[in-house]
């Protein structure tokens, strides 16, 4: 007789792990040309996820988005170049920095909704908090009573 049981268990760090996995995997049918990619970071606080990306140098009112479309987090923008060309013979720029747009993608769980979404900015990094995407991800157990 095989060992089989007919009930799943959630395991919330492979839940986690592919969520962290989809923060770096490519934006899916994307054919836009991104000009770079933030930096991320995805840490679990609790029940909720914060996913922190570094956007330094970025007016993220203007022009950072945070929205939920398709069961995804899509924060997407633009690090635009404030600076002026100086017009001379001699003039030369040398950059590291990247300019232009970026896009970053995650999978979110089904029961998470935009209610569950917030977002902050400071000192350089966006915070965006999911809260509850790990609630009742905790096996409980059941006590068995003999008859």
């Amino acid at each position: 007789m095989s060992n089989v049981s007919v009930f799943t268990r959630r395991d919330p760090f492979a839940e986690f792990d592919s969520l962290v996995r989809s923060a770096f995997s490519p934006t899916q049918g994307s054919a836009a040309r991104l000009d770079f990619t933030p930096a991320v970071e995805t840490v679990r606080d609790g029940d909720d996820v914060v996913v922190r990306l570094e956007l330094p140098g970025i007016d993220v009112s203007n022009d950072v988005s945070v929205e939920v479309t398709g069961g995804r987090l899509v924060v997407k923008g633009e690090r635009r170049d404030q600076r002026t060309e100086e017009d001379g013979e001699n003039s030369r720029r040398i950059s590291e920095i990247r300019y232009g747009s970026f896009e970053r993608t995650f999978g979110l769980p089904g029961h998470v909704t935009a209610d569950a979404i917030s977002a902050s900015y400071d000192a350089g990094i966006l915070s965006v908090r999911v809260a509850g995407v790990f609630a009742g991800t905790e096996p409980t157990r059941i006590e068995i009573t003999q008859g």
